[in-house]
């Protein structure tokens, strides 16, 4: 596994636009990745998934995202996991994996920290859980208990950004019948991450948009975006000092669709300023009706 790496910014210009994505393999993203960056400009970009070690990432795209003006925190392995912070508005005092971070049974890269433009930002991707009450699943809870941790022992202007492997309400799945018996859902990952956010954090995109149907991941399998029978597990959480900045918060649905996507859409949140308007470009209200619950199965269940 690979130490972060920290390159140094070739200029400052403010932290505004701010987005999280699990790319879900970065090489097989970049096609994606680089239009993605020059069409959305984001200051700071949390990257979950890149299943690559610091060394191949940045050799795979050092070069591209300097001469775009990003610093790079990178906390990689190969073929598995793997996070990244890229920044236009400085990057600080980086740091690699949660203090006592339980491991399965070593450590994962899934979290990488750094301090850009005054907010304390971390880029997390949470293990998945695989199965209720199993090793993986106590793992996970483990793992959020020290996220939590690392969180409260940083300052209040922060941002947890990344994906979260749990869907915080009922309202932020299609079906709630189709994920009985599933991780994602349960209530003690639920506690975990009320127990994160109680430490002041706010869902800014929920916050935003309390009451529509927002997704940020559909399973590749079963026509499941189209029929946009999704979940929100991508979460952007902010200190209260940064919460009082947004102007902006939504998911990028436009890049979840096209040739080879991602089965994440990126998530975007602006601060101070909102230059794509108050709700972005990509209004969240989904390309298709509900299906009616009980309707539809997980592709996984058969």
């Amino acid at each position: 596994m690979s130490r972060a790496l920290v390159r140094e910014p070739r200029h400052y210009c403010g932290l505004m636009r701010v987005a999280t994505w699990n790319v879900n393999s970065v090489r097989q993203r970049v096609p994606r990745l680089l239009p993605w960056l020059d069409e959305r400009r984001p200051d700071v970009v949390c990257l979950q998934e890149i299943k690559l070690t610091r060394e191949a990432f940045t050799g795979l795209l050092g070069t591209e995202l300097a001469a775009r003006g990003y610093a790079l925190a990178v906390h990689g392995q190969a073929q598995w996991n793997g996070v990244a912070i890229l920044s236009r508005a400085g990057l600080d005092d980086v740091r690699a994996g949660l203090p006592d971070e339980p491991g399965f049974p070593e450590p994962e890269a899934r979290a990488v920290s750094a301090s850009c433009g005054g907010i304390r930002v971390h880029s997390v991707y949470v293990p998945n859980g695989r199965e209720p009450g199993s090793e993986h699943y106590r793992y996970k809870l483990a793992w959020l208990a020290a996220l939590r941790d690392a969180v409260a022992a940083g300052p209040d202007a922060a941002l947890v950004c990344g994906d979260m492997n749990i869907a915080p309400a009922d309202a932020d799945v299609f079906d709630p019948a189709a994920y009985l018996g599933q991780t994602h859902v349960t209530p003690p990952e639920r506690a975990a991450l009320a127990e994160l956010q109680a430490l002041g954090l706010r869902d800014v995109v929920r916050d935003r948009w309390p009451d529509s149907r927002v997704f940020t991941y559909w399973d590749y399998r079963a026509g499941m975006f189209h029929q946009d029978l999704g979940m929100r597990i991508d979460l952007i959480l902010a200190g209260a000092p940064v919460a009082a900045r947004v102007r902006a918060a939504w998911v990028d649905r436009k890049a979840r669709k096209g040739t080879a996507p991602s089965d994440h859409a990126p998530v975007i949140v602006d601060l101070d300023e909102a230059p794509d308007g108050d709700i972005g470009p990509v209004v969240p209200p989904p390309s298709a009706r509900p299906a009616p619950r009980g309707a539809v199965k997980l592709p996984q269940s058969g």
